[in-house]
């Protein structure tokens, strides 16, 4: 048994043959040409025909991904006919009288040791987009057929690198899996096999030769592990745990489309809590209702800098287009405590978890909130957007957040940017804010209940200190009572109270929760159906009777 490891890019067990793809190498001769006007004619020629095989390729993943992730072919049409790359082909034509091939295939060398050189990852990316768009030309120039990935039985496919579009071309019934030895997590092939739900890895350093093809392989996309060639107590448990996989996905085909709604009458929102705009395929796979907590920091963790104006309202905008119309619950930023961000050059804390994080950095640092906020209420023209402030202890807070909210309003309107006015609305996550829960409900539009926070700051326990494992317990009375207080405090004003937290995950917990009242429980894309599931089973006067 071999055993490779790789990144994953998509959950779940794949069992089957491993299927080597390996790609013809496309052998470009320099030739000289003498009619130059002709060759140059050739190769507009070609490029209208790529063309039309990536309008093709557009309209089929349109049917079965979507339009976000089909948008990759549209910008591969427009890389096709950018003035650079075109002219760069063109000059070489005419200036060194060789043939179209050669001019397309230097072009490519170039213009993506151009992108590689660069240090932004997104522009790296592009290097291999140079790639894909210049082999279709130059196959379409030979008179070839384009390639595609082929597979008579259902296979793992295992490849040096799959581009865009070969991607898109697998058939989902005749492919089990596929892994790569190169590419990226955020490669557009990666994001499309996450809205494909195909188990897969990348950055896999395995042999892409007869060792591995033909044999019994197994994908564990969960902990991006491929297992070639494996024994049987591996294959035993691999098949169990596939076992278990399949059992979710027909919990995901009887649930898809079903209310959140108890045996008698009780109506609850089952919304997802997301990090990147690379989770929405699982929220959608998994039907959420909407997204009840998009982490805003991780814009900030994963930069060097301080993300644009312009970048935010993008990836925001995107987040709310896809949604189409769902809510979509934005918090802004929450970095401090465990998450820290270099550029902001914050002083050392003793105690960060109870330090300068959350809405005090966004309140302390008001141009850097400021910027947030312009690209939500830019965004909010685009969809349901929601916005929601971490860590508020204070009516004082709030009103100060609505001073800059008001100044930002007013420099959008003077600009005229056409923007729309969010429902604004707060995380409780201290036991301040739930004693005080009655006046903060009388400020904004709902609540979201942050029990990782609130669970540590009620019982003055580190959650991240491992030690105190034995003394950690988010069941406890004091904690459920405080949801259960701030939900009643939420309903008494006319507003909706919702749970963001680990908690709202606990199966355990749910019947609790729907005899509270909770309006809304956001939790990972893959708790949403068995909760579901617990809610449609449940009767809440039965349960309440019960439990006396």
């Amino acid at each position: 048994m071999q055993i490779y490891k790789g990144k994953s890019v998509f959950g779940g067990i794949a069992i089957g043959k491993i299927s080597v793809y390996s790609k013809a190498e496309q052998q470009v001769k320099r030739l000289k040409i003498e009619n130059v006007e002709k060759e140059v004619e050739r190769y507009h020629e070609a490029t209208a025909t790529a063309i039309q095989q990536l309008q093709e390729l557009y309209d089929k993943a349109l049917r079965e991904v979507g339009e976000a992730n089909a948008a990759i072919f549209e910008i591969h049409q427009m890389m096709l006919e950018d003035d650079d790359y075109a002219e760069s082909i063109e000059n070489m034509i005419q200036m060194q009288k060789v043939n179209a091939e050669y001019a397309v295939a230097q072009t490519a060398d170039n213009f993506a040791r151009m992108f590689s050189s660069m240090d932004d990852d997104y522009m790296k990316e592009r290097a291999a987009d140079v790639k894909d768009i210049s082999e279709r030309l130059l196959t379409v120039l030979q008179g070839e057929e384009s390639q595609g990935v082929e597979s008579q039985e259902p296979s793992i496919i295992v490849a040096d690198d799959l581009a865009p579009s070969e991607t898109v071309q697998l058939d989902k019934d005749k492919v089990l899996s596929f892994v790569t030895v190169h590419g990226s997590l955020n490669s557009h092939s990666a994001i499309l096999a996450r809205t494909m739900g195909i188990p897969a890895l990348v950055g896999t350093k395995l042999p892409v030769d007869d060792t591995v093809n033909g044999k019994l392989g197994i994908v564990d996309g969960t902990n991006g592990i491929i297992y070639v060639d494996p024994d049987e107590v591996t294959l035993g448990k691999m098949k169990e745990l596939q076992k278990i996989e399949l059992e979710k996905k027909k919990l995901l085909e009887t649930l898809k489309g079903k209310e959140n709604i108890t045996l008698d009458g009780q109506k609850i929102l089952l919304y997802a809590n997301i990090g990147n705009t690379k989770d929405l395929a699982t929220v959608l796979q998994n039907d959420a209702g909407g997204i009840g907590l998009f982490r805003s920091e991780f814009i900030y963790l994963e930069r060097e800098d301080y993300p644009t104006e312009e970048e935010q309202f993008q990836i925001y905008k995107a987040v709310a287009e896809t949604m189409a119309g769902k809510r979509v619950i934005i918090r802004t930023l929450d970095i401090g405590a465990d998450k820290q961000c270099d550029y902001f050059k914050m002083e050392k804390e003793e105690n960060p978890a109870m330090g300068c994080r959350a809405i005090r950095i966004c309140l302390k640092r008001p141009e850097i909130f400021k910027t947030q906020l312009r690209a939500l209420f830019r965004a909010s023209v685009y969809g349901k957007i929601a916005i929601m402030y971490p860590m508020i202890t204070s009516v004082k807070e709030i009103q100060r957040i609505k001073d800059i909210v008001t100044q930002v309003k007013a420099e959008l309107e003077e600009q005229g940017v056409e923007y729309r006015e969010p429902e604004q609305g707060i995380m409780v996550e201290t036991p301040a804010a739930v004693m005080i829960s009655d006046q903060l409900a009388k400020e904004v539009d709902f609540f979201s209940i942050g029990t990782n926070d609130l669970t540590q700051y009620t019982l003055a326990i580190d959650r991240q200190n491992t030690a105190l494992d034995e003394f950690y317990d988010p069941h406890h009375p004091a904690v459920l009572r405080m949801i259960s207080m701030v939900v009643n405090n939420a309903h008494k004003a006319g507003i909706w109270a919702g749970i963001c937290g680990e908690l709202g995950a606990d199966r355990e917990l749910t019947k609790e929760f729907l005899v509270m009242g909770v309006d809304e429980l956001s939790v990972s894309p893959g708790n949403i159906l068995p909760i579901r599931k617990i809610v449609r089973e449940t009767n809440v006067k039965e349960y309440k009777e019960y439990r006396k």
